[in-house]
């Protein structure tokens, strides 16, 4: 009896499912599963949370100054640009005390959206990185997926906790002063700390420190379109313009502590229709060319 009611209540669904719906394949599970990149020249298509990349390139699990971590996601793909940027700052962290830098997320092989996680790192030109500092660099494949990073901010979000440390605060201010990086994302507790403690020299770079929820343990650098990227959509507004309002450290961070973190008591509103994340997205929401890289050899 139980056999047949579901299996009425599985034709009544396949009934009312329109066909083109229950044919569509999930764009992100088609680019999760190309284990390597497209056979083409380097290309960011799209923007940074609807796009995939064509031509990507693998940071090396393990380079002198650097370990990428999570090697079981196999998203350690990003454009030449990045992966350059990646090797550059890890031997800059050399020269504030660390042994380099724990690598996460990039991208995929092909970009595009994945099945877990990351609304962005679709086009090769966004990269996490942990807050943990290397103990050593030759971490084990096994010891990649158990080991954790730290939080650099408290539980309650308003304040940073004893991981963060000086070294932190020189390696994204190196980041952020590099040309190619357009933002960095971090907790707001991060941001508010690297306020607190900046200096008027500081504002032309620490515009580019944006703070957003779910970075407690890595910030997220972004790197700009390349000049030679037609199709690479740039982020907007881009922090050049928001540069026109100094440093960043002003009532738009408080806010982050006040109505973000303490909302002002008001009527209940309806809530707001939920978005569609970019895992449920199909190839006809991205960019046309994604589907050449997607059948590319």
């Amino acid at each position: 009896m139980v056999r047949s009611l579901a299996g009425a209540l599985a034709l009544i669904l396949a009934l009312l499912t329109p066909p083109a719906a229950a044919a569509e394949t999930r764009a992100s599970v088609l680019f999760g599963a190309k284990r390597t990149a497209s056979a083409q020249p380097p290309n960011p298509i799209g923007s940074y949370a609807r796009g995939c990349a064509a031509g990507l390139v693998e940071l090396p699990e393990t380079g002198p100054t650097w370990q990428a971590m999570r090697l079981s996601r196999n998203r350690n793909w990003g454009h030449p640009d990045m992966i350059a940027f990646l090797k550059d700052l890890s031997v800059e962290a050399t020269r504030h005390g660390w042994a380099g830098l724990y690598i996460g997320d990039i991208s995929q092989p092909r970009g595009g959206p994945m099945t877990s996680g990351h609304a962005s790192h679709q086009i090769g030109l966004d990269a996490d990185i942990w807050m943990l500092p290397p103990r050593r660099l030759n971490l084990s494949r096994a010891e990649r997926e158990e080991i954790s990073s730290v939080a650099v901010r408290s539980a309650d979000q308003r304040s940073i906790t004893r991981h963060w440390t000086a070294a932190h605060h020189a390696i994204m201010r190196a980041a952020a002063l590099d040309p190619r990086v357009d933002r960095i994302f971090v907790a707001a507790a991060v941001k508010i700390e690297m306020c607190r403690t900046a200096k008027p020299a500081d504002t032309p770079w620490l515009q580019k420190i944006r703070p957003i929820y779910g970075h407690d343990t890595h910030f997220h650098v972004r790197l700009k379109c390349p000049a030679d990227a037609p199709l690479c959509q740039t982020q907007t507004p881009t922090v050049a313009e928001l540069s026109k309002n100094g440093n960043g450290c002003d009532e738009t961070l408080m806010w982050w502590v006040t109505d973000y973190l303490d909302p002002p008591k008001t009527r209940p509103k309806d809530p707001a229709p939920r978005e569609r994340h970019p895992r449920d997205y199909t190839m006809a929401d991205l960019p046309g060319q994604c589907a050449a890289v997607l059948a590319s050899r």
